[in-house]
């Protein structure tokens, strides 16, 4: 049965459209459940009604033709139980719905399961036959995996707009609202410049050839750019493999010259297909080819067919890349977007930034928030290969993408932008006033930064200090781990630039989402695996070097506060601060004179929660990471759009470990900052010095909104607000009081700019 699964599943991974796969489905499906009938219904959510779309068994002619609505039939009772339905005599059952046309009359056996993604109905797999029985439990239990497979295929299909050709109109992408998850804030108006993934055979959408020549110049061109990749490659190893082990490029190029496989691309190229989509085509073909042989040598080949495919693409993607004219007021928009991806765009074009996958708390939506480039991510149902060029509406704030919208949308995110823009030069005017709240308690607002871009932003929006600085970018945007003294110039930069304000130092914090491309690190649960002081722990000589060089950086100016990440224990702070005492002798010993800075331990664990007393009594200050401990605490990786909303700086108990790390550090005497994306939103700012923070740490666009409100209220409002919601449980709850105490005290213009917009 599983290898059946597989390879029902390949055939299907490998349709060519939802048409194929949907008819994969359906004939794999009968022939091995050796049934009559198997048919799957989709569900249009604009007509309400589910649609017969594919079936073996029915009649053919009734495909696109016969639906049923939401609360008809038991294709519509499948779909609101939300479960299987299985029937030895479906036609006595109250809710069976007899279509002349189908001839399903002679049909008594009936199974159905939903097809479900992400919480909705998406259709229903239904099998049937002559006879009366029942279904068996493997039986069921087989076509509920077949639904499960299918869901994904239904989704790719709606995302991406592969959805035509099934007997309904193909709809153009216009005046369409698509939700996802907010990213970074605020709002954009521009033009979609779609970019796809490097080389991934299953990402490239169909397309129009617009110059048939020019498509199969670039794909011979694209041969050749491989042909040459493969042999520099074989080169490059002859010393290393002996001649039969390097036999293997051979093949390569054999197949790169086969005149049968490039000429199938170029017939497809000449039916009106461009040259990427031709390429997906026949590579993926050949790949279900050797996928289904039985020898399991030829089936390893289907390896090598996908890297070479993969291979000819990115040369065709190189090409194109070189070509592209990027419009002013461009938003960025991809199936998946990484930190390197916002290099592809001059910045001062670059007004938005829309994935599809990601959620609002992945790396590059971060990145996206110390940059203020609005950004929407987790996009799932979003068609982003037919969006380029058109014009877009982005809202940051509530994580929605308007598609060629209307002129209603357009004026009323104007007007958005427009009080945005009034907003920003009100903050401007609170650069160098303190944020002291009105009955005076003082509260210092510090930066995270990483890109010596982020200084002069820092800076100008009034940062007092540094609570993060991310060591870890400087060695992320190298092909190498960066020298002492370059690291001690670029520690300079920050060090200097913050001068006399403090710059808080976390040492290098690779692993989980900050992979190093030379210090690659694989791992099943790499967030649970070797990362942060882990890594620095068993590698004391890369940790003893990042120390030694901040400590020389920090020399004359006294303003280093360095800060050690993932701490799960006292003995890993206690072996810290043995090899950063050690580190300070060794540079004390060249003459350098530097004082030793202040050692604090990052709180982003639970463990560290429950021993922060501790902890704090052993370093000198605490500071919360709150992105990481939302993330262990609530078990929710963050940067998954499917459990996204879990993710919740509101929940209750995160709120309640917070405040017990606030009262241990303090029950030492020792300070305690909050360094993570919660303290810049201004809302859960106020709760967060309600509780005692001694200090708040955020993105520099952040700053002035944070100042600004907590400037509005007392701290006894504040405390009054906490004390409201800390006997609460559910995090919405938490939220909605909120935004509501803030609002009737007149302070929610911070809070959501675009929540008066209907559209």
């Amino acid at each position: 049965m599983l290898k059946t699964l597989r390879q029902i599943a390949q055939e299907v991974g490998t349709a060519k459209d939802l048409k194929a796969a949907l008819s994969v489905i359906v004939q794999r499906v009968r022939e091995v459940m050796g049934t009559e009938v198997c048919s799957v219904y989709l569900f249009d959510a604009e007509d309400q009604r589910y649609v017969l779309m594919a079936t073996e068994g029915l009649n053919k002619r009734s495909v696109g033709k016969v639906s049923l609505a939401r609360n008809e039939g038991l294709v519509g009772l499948v779909g609101r139980r939300e479960e299987p339905i299985n029937l030895e005599d479906a036609p006595s059952h109250k809710d069976f719905r007899y279509f002349a046309e189908t001839g399903e009359e002679k049909y008594y056996s009936f199974l159905g399961v939903p097809i479900i993604h992400h919480r909705r109905v998406m259709g229903v797999l239904v099998v049937q036959q002559r006879e009366r029985r029942q279904f068996d439990e493997g039986e069921e239990a087989f076509l509920v995996t077949m639904s499960a497979q299918l869901s994904g295929v239904i989704a790719h299909a709606e995302a991406t707009g592969s959805i035509r050709g099934m007997g309904r109109k193909a709809k153009p992408v216009q005046d369409a609202k698509f939700l996802g998850v907010p990213g970074s804030p605020g709002v954009a108006i521009g033009t979609a410049v779609v970019l796809l993934p490097p080389a991934d055979l299953d990402s490239v959408p169909d397309r129009a050839a617009t110059d048939v020549p020019a498509e199969l110049e670039a794909f011979r061109v694209a041969i050749e750019g491989a042909r040459k990749e493969v042999r520099k490659i074989s080169g490059r190893l002859e010393r290393t493999l002996r001649p039969e082990e390097r036999a293997l490029f051979d093949v390569y190029l054999m197949i790169l010259e086969d005149p049968a496989i490039a000429g199938e691309v170029e017939d497809i190229i000449r039916t009106g297909q461009w040259a990427q989509g031709a390429v997906r085509q026949v590579v993926k073909q050949h790949i279900k080819r050797f996928d289904a042989m039985e020898d399991e040598y030829l089936r390893e080949r289907a390896a090598d067919i996908r890297d070479l495919g993969r291979r000819v693409l990115s040369n065709l993607q190189q090409a194109r890349k070189d070509k592209i004219e990027i419009p002013d007021q461009a938003i960025l928009v991809s199936d998946e977007l990484s930190p390197a991806m916002l290099g592809e765009i001059s910045p001062e074009k670059l007004v938005g930034l829309v994935s599809v996958k990601g959620s609002g708390n992945s790396h590059v939506a971060i990145l996206a928030r110390a940059m203020g480039i609005p950004t929407v991510m987790g996009a799932v149902d979003l068609p982003y290969s037919r969006l380029d060029g058109l014009p877009l509406v982005l809202d940051g704030y509530h994580g929605e993408v308007y598609t060629n919208p209307s002129d209603e949308v357009l004026r009323q995110y104007s007007a958005v932008m427009a009080d945005e823009r009034e907003l920003v030069k009100g903050l401007e005017a609170l650069r160098d006033v303190p944020c002291e709240t009105t009955d005076g308690r003082r509260m210092p607002l510090w930066v995270n930064t990483g890109l010596l871009a982020d200084v002069q932003r820092s800076l100008n929006h009034g940062a007092e200090g540094v609570g993060l600085y991310r060591s870890e970018v400087p060695f992320m945007v190298m092909e190498r781990f960066p020298s002492e003294k370059e690291q001690q110039a670029t520690y300079r930069e920050q060090l200097q630039a913050f001068h006399p304000q403090p710059v808080t130092m976390r040492t290098l914090d690779v692993g989980g989402d900050k992979p190093l491309s030379y210090f690659p690190i694989k791992e099943d649960n790499p967030f649970l695996g070797w990362r942060g002081i882990r890594v620095t722990l068993d590698h004391p000589d890369i940790f003893l070097v990042q120390v030694r060089a901040m400590l020389k950086a920090s020399a004359g100016l006294g303003n280093l506060r360095i800060m050690l990440p993932m701490i799960t224990g006292l003995h890993e702070l206690e072996e810290a601060s043995h090899l950063i005492h050690r580190a300070w002798g060794e540079v004390r010993d060249e003459g350098v004179d530097v004082q030793m800075p202040p050692i604090g331990v990052m709180v982003e664990v639970p463990a560290a929660v429950y021993q922060a007393r501790e902890l704090a009594r052993h370093a000198d200050f605490l500071s919360v990471g709150s992105n990481d401990l939302t993330q262990y605490l609530l078990a929710v990786d963050r940067n998954n759009p499917r459990v996204a909303e879990l993710y919740d700086f509101y929940h209750p108990a995160l709120l309640q470990a917070l405040q017990s790390v606030v009262h241990a550090a303090h029950a030492e005497g020792k300070p305690v900052s909050i360094c993570g994306e919660m303290a810049g939103d201004p809302a859960t700012a106020v709760l967060l010095m309600a509780m005692g923070f001694d200090s708040l740490s955020m993105n520099a666009t952040n700053l002035p909104r944070v100042k600004w409100l907590l400037r509005q209220l007392s701290l006894t409002h504040a405390q009054q607000l906490l004390e409201q919601v800390q006997g609460m449980d559910n995090p919405q709850v938490i939220r909605s009081v909120v935004d509501l105490y803030l609002r009737n005290l007149g302070l929610g213009r911070v809070i959501n700019p675009a929540s008066d917009v209907t559209a």
